[in-house]
């Protein structure tokens, strides 16, 4: 039997963009959940290290889609090193603040500046699509994708958490910047397989006026407050069950989920319709986050939360799928970042709700933000399903 993710790395080029965005965009992983272990290990208050995180998250989010929208007028390799030197620079003050023992809004200031952090899920999506548009392909590519990115949030908060509880409250910020240095240089390098730049005048002004996109963009924020909130919550209540650095092995657990559920799901060809499979997956995702309710462990939490991950490869492999059939290829870059950036903004929201319900009620208590989250999320897609469903169109053969 054919491996189909075998198949998809024929392509010349693939396995060095690939191999070069895993490492750029291990700092999304990082940053927010670097934040919040930093700031709470130097300052001892969760709202603030939770508020800092989001200003983070949020800042990313609204400027993310700009950048990327950039990238499609200009190319990727020409806005990418410029935004990455700023955020360097920014994450450079961030730590610098934190360590010098820096007033509140120093550190808001260059956790919102940090925010120009290029989108590299949606650089790297843009690259698979390039090579796979209209095959069969493409969508086990955005599956692998997804599953890296599961990977990634796997390894991510074990090494930021680590860093920071082990050697010193900045150590894992530290690290995120080194990796995105690193990644980032080796990413704009594979100049042979990066996008075309496409005419931008027949495709009108930003995608986000395009309805399925304000749906799906919307539905993400949802979904975002669910990671956000896990982040917050799982370090509080690691630490009120005595293990403050289990909160990474508990995170890991969820991102397991959700990658073993991407690999299977990137192999499958339903008949289900792209809307009729995000409608599932995001039932899934909405009656997973119930047990969270009952959890009274770190090693129960874990359990649930990789059972919850089930539902996120999924999801955000058919939203990839939704963006890239509404969206004209000359913007699909920031389509895609659109769609990541509603994460973001959710992830945002769900960090600063969580934080102020955990510093008043206690760590359990951020369970709630998940709750809501996610059967936002299920209403949301049930609301405008009929928006973002498409006609089934035929896809061209794989490619040989």
């Amino acid at each position: 039997m054919t491996n189909p993710y075998r198949e998809i790395f024929r392509a010349p080029g693939s396995v060095g963009f690939s191999a070069a965005g895993f490492i750029a965009r291990m700092p999304f992983s990082m940053v927010t959940i670097g934040i919040v272990t930093m700031l709470s290990q130097a300052r001892g208050e969760y709202w603030l290290a939770g508020g800092v995180a989001a200003t983070f998250a949020l800042a990313n989010a609204l400027i993310a889609p700009q950048i990327s929208r950039l990238v499609d007028r200009h190319g990727q390799s020409r806005v990418l090193v410029p935004a990455t030197l700023a955020t360097l620079v920014a994450l450079a003050g961030l730590m610098l603040a934190t360590r010098l023992q820096a007033p509140a809004w120093a550190l808001f200031l260059f956790a919102g500046l940090a925010g120009l952090t290029p989108s590299m899920m949606a650089m790297v999506r843009a690259r698979w699509t390039e090579i796979y548009r209209g095959t069969p392909q493409l969508r086990t590519a955005f599956a692998f994708e997804s599953v890296v990115d599961e990977v990634i949030f796997m390894i991510g908060p074990v090494i930021a958490i680590g860093l920071s509880v082990t050697w010193f409250p900045e150590a894992g910020p530290l690290a995120a910047a080194i990796l995105l240095a690193v990644g980032m240089g080796l990413f704009v390098a594979q100049r042979g397989t990066e996008p075309p730049v496409h005419s931008q005048e027949a495709s009108g002004g930003s995608v986000i006026r395009l309805l399925p996109v304000q749906i799906l963009a919307l539905l993400m924020v949802a979904l975002g407050a669910i990671f956000g909130t896990a982040e917050v919550t799982a370090v509080a209540f690691a630490e009120a069950q005595g293990s403050k650095a289990s909160a990474s092995l508990v995170l890991s657990a969820y991102a397991a989920g959700s990658l073993i559920a991407g690999l299977i799901f990137g192999t499958l060809r339903l008949r289900l319709s792209l809307a009729a499979q995000l409608v599932a997956a995001l039932a899934l995702s909405a009656v997973t986050t119930l047990p969270l309710l009952i959890v009274s462990s770190l090693w129960m939490l874990g359990v649930v939360l990789f059972v919850a991950g089930a539902s996120i490869s999924p999801t955000i492999i058919v939203a990839m799928a939704l963006i890239e059939r509404h969206v004209p290829a000359s913007k699909l870059t920031e389509g895609i970042t659109w769609v990541m950036t509603g994460m973001g903004i959710g992830m945002a929201a769900g960090a600063a709700a969580s934080g102020w319900l955990i510093d008043t009620y206690g760590a359990r208590s951020g369970f709630y933000v998940s709750i809501a989250g996610g059967f936002a999320a299920l209403a949301i897609v049930a609301i405008g399903f009929c928006l973002i469903a498409e006609p089934r169109r035929e896809e061209r053969p794989a490619l040989a």
